[in-house]
């Protein structure tokens, strides 16, 4: 899978959000805040193709965590990112 790079990652007033347009003339925007640690997968994936174990491996070297939280936080993460449609 691969992070959709036609978002926009912007810091409004120190929140980390994401900003998604569907290009149409009508105003169809939505936003997408990420915390610290969603924040920290995306910039390290944003660039690249990616599977759930290279998820887990980013929470695993930034964070203090056992890799049975990080897979769980991972599919977390994948699942929040695909209901959003911010995967390709």
């Amino acid at each position: 899978m691969r992070i959709d790079t036609r978002m926009k990652l912007r810091n409004v007033a120190g929140e980390n959000i994401v900003i998604m347009s569907d290009g149409q003339a009508s105003d169809m925007t939505r936003v997408v805040a990420f915390n610290e640690s969603a924040l920290e997968v995306y910039n390290a994936l944003k660039e690249r193709e990616f599977e759930l174990d290279d998820v887990v491996r980013v929470l695993t070297d930034i964070y203090e965590v056992d890799e049975a939280t990080a897979r769980r936080d991972a599919g977390a993460w994948i699942e929040a990112m695909r209901k959003n449609d911010m995967l390709l």
